[in-house]
């Protein structure tokens, strides 16, 4: 099996859970990435390299598909799946193409695919969507992402991979964790003043930071109020990650309303919940309805709001030990104990077993 990508770390969390499931179904998986190696899943032959400019995203999208030797190769990136297909169909190989987020609106939400300058990107993203649909398997991360009909479509949710959690109650000082891609529309600053506004708090942040924000982070978590008290820890595995959380007394998930985010739901939610942390969430609609049904974290609308119910949690712990029983009880009810990844693996096989 193949997956290749110019557009993800190999660290990215959904391609260790999906690896993670092809390895038990006894398949050898062959990665070609960004990033380092040492940060893809285990196992796997892994070959990662810097992200470097658009000039050389585009070279590696029209040579990447031509390197890998497997019998079914997947891309999990709107851009690479016409010379995919295209490479695929010519050696007579298998085509997974994976689509995990709403490419169109995520552009919506970067300023530099607005106007004139992000036509080719919006370009690409909906040709590659409508290619998506003639793959061997087409895979969505949600039932409401485009393709809708394809030759055969799967969805496969980005649920938690309980093997990767490392649940434990909390201890020490107060402490909120966050894991995830870092910028001002998933939240970034607004967890950084909820923190900010609540001294006995800490923060941890696991995940890449957007460039536009890193120079505006850094100059804000080294100011006299928090320093100290936000914790930097870039990308991680997800083993690695879920480590960190280890102690923590709550998850945060503060996505803003854009397009993107609106009818999404993050893993995140699911992780926290199936490792016993206490959400504290933004009132988008999917996260809410998931925290109303579970009892297991707090809905709020404003970074005031946040941080009172943190210093209400610091000042109360007996309020967090409910929150984190109702939290565990939900994911032990709802949550299955066979994954979408190990779906998807068994559909791998299938197209395996078809080229064989």
């Amino acid at each position: 099996m193949g997956i290749i990508t110019t557009g993800h770390d190999v660290a990215d969390a959904r391609l260790h859970k999906i690896t993670a499931a092809l390895h038990h179904r006894g398949l050898s998986v062959e990665l070609w990435g960004l990033g380092e190696a040492g940060g893809g899943p285990v196992g796997a032959v892994v070959h990662a390299g810097p992200r470097g400019n658009l000039v050389q995203r585009m070279a590696r999208t029209a040579v990447l598909p031509w390197r890998t030797k497997a019998k079914v190769v997947m891309t999990v990136d709107p851009d690479m799946i016409p010379v995919t297909r295209l490479v695929t169909s010519l050696r007579r190989r298998k085509m997974v193409a994976d689509v995990h987020e709403d490419y169109d609106l995520l552009l919506a939400d970067r300023a530099w695919a607005r106007g004139p300058a992000g036509l080719p990107a919006r370009l690409i993203v909906r040709a590659g969507s409508k290619l998506a649909a003639g793959a061997d398997l087409t895979v969505v991360a949600d039932s409401h992402l485009a393709p809708h009909e394809a030759k055969r479509r799967l969805v496969v949710q980005n649920l938690p991979y309980v093997p990767f959690l490392a649940p434990t109650p909390p201890w020490g000082q107060p402490r909120a964790v966050y894991i995830g891609d870092l910028r001002a529309s998933r939240g970034l600053f607004d967890m950084v003043e909820t923190v900010a506004a609540a001294p006995d708090w800490s923060l941890d942040l696991v995940g890449p930071v957007a460039p536009s924000d890193c120079d505006q982070l850094q100059a804000r978590i080294e100011q006299s109020d928090l320093a100290g008290r936000v914790r930097l820890h870039g990308r991680q595995p997800p083993a690695d990650a879920w480590r960190l959380t280890q102690g923590a007394w709550a998850g945060l998930a503060m996505l803003q309303p854009t397009p993107a985010f609106v009818e999404a739901m993050p893993s995140k939610i699911y992780e926290y919940l199936a490792s016993g942390l206490p959400v504290l969430s933004t009132r988008l609609p999917r996260q809410t309805r998931v925290i109303e049904e579970s009892g297991g974290g707090v809905l709020v609308d404003s970074v005031a709001e946040a941080s009172e119910i943190l210093q209400r949690w610091s000042a109360d712990p007996g309020e967090l030990e409910k929150l984190r029983d109702h939290a565990l009880q939900w994911a032990a009810d709802h949550l299955p104990a066979t994954t979408p990844y190990d779906e998807l693996a068994d559909a791998i096989l299938n197209l395996l077993r078809g080229s064989a």
